[in-house]
């Protein structure tokens, strides 16, 4: 039997929150938080106990429902984690983390890896033991998010620590953004069959009223234009679309970026 469970708990209309449960202690972890009670909710059916919330990045879909969530468990007993340089804009924090600094959850380590470029304080959450990541909205299940308080680099570089991830990682993503993705992924590589392969199989999950989360390391290596920068394909349809766009992998990346933001 696996010692931890994930749970995904619908948040807004394509926001998810994640319970990372330790099925050794009963406790849980809960991701970017906006609707506290639809978490408490899923935490009484799951009969788990909320001790940490785990924020990813500062937007208000993620931690606005922080403070509500704490006023509604007991006085101190839920550790809210954040990243240390963005502390004063993450509500309720009471853990700053570095990059690469390790945490318990339970009888669970977790680690922060520290991704910016959608903001500047965006960090992920990797459990090994769990072969499981949280990345929020830098990597999305086909895509990646917008680019507001970094560059394009930046966003190379922490799509590359999380690609850097053991290929058969569960990513855990903030929005259920993966159909939109996946097809406008078709439009840069219409010959890649991972991806069309990957577009039937999320429609069918979305037919069948599931979510296209978890995705894996692998898949999204396969099919993830912002991934895939080495695609001769992708270049060329890239370029073809956006003639001003280098042909070095951070321009192939921005304007792949730009082409989506325009989409």
């Amino acid at each position: 039997m696996d010692n931890w469970r994930i749970v995904v708990v619908d948040q807004l209309m394509d926001n998810y929150a994640y319970l990372i449960i330790d099925e050794r202690s009963g406790v849980a972890g809960v991701v970017d938080v906006v609707e506290a009670d639809r978490v408490l909710g899923a935490a009484e059916r799951e009969g788990v106990r909320i001790v940490a919330i785990l924020s990813t990045h500062h937007h208000f879909d993620h931690v606005g429902g922080n403070e509500e969530l704490l006023a509604a468990l007991p006085p101190g007993s839920v550790e809210v984690f954040g990243f240390r340089g963005d502390a004063e804009r993450i509500p309720g924090i009471t853990r700053l983390l570095e990059d690469g600094e390790d945490f318990a959850l339970g009888s669970l380590v977790g680690r922060a890896v520290f991704i910016p470029a959608h903001t500047s304080g965006h960090v992920a959450y990797y459990f090994a033991e769990a072969g499981a990541v949280f990345t929020g909205d830098t990597l999305f299940a086909g895509g990646c998010g917008r680019i507001f308080e970094g560059d394009a680099a930046q966003m190379m570089s922490s799509l590359g620590r999380l690609a850097a991830l053991p290929d058969s990682t569960l990513v855990y993503c903030g929005h259920e953004y993966t159909q939109t993705n996946l097809n406008f992924a078709a439009t840069l590589e219409p010959s890649n069959q991972a991806l069309a392969q990957r577009r039937r199989d999320v429609a069918a999950l979305l037919k069948e009223g599931r979510c296209s989360v978890p995705t894996t390391i692998a898949l999204e290596k396969a099919t993830n234009p912002f991934l895939r920068t080495q695609s001769a394909e992708l270049r060329a349809s890239v370029r073809e679309r956006d003639p001003s766009a280098g042909d070095d992998p951070v321009s192939i990346l921005a304007a792949t970026r730009r082409l989506k933001d325009n989409y």
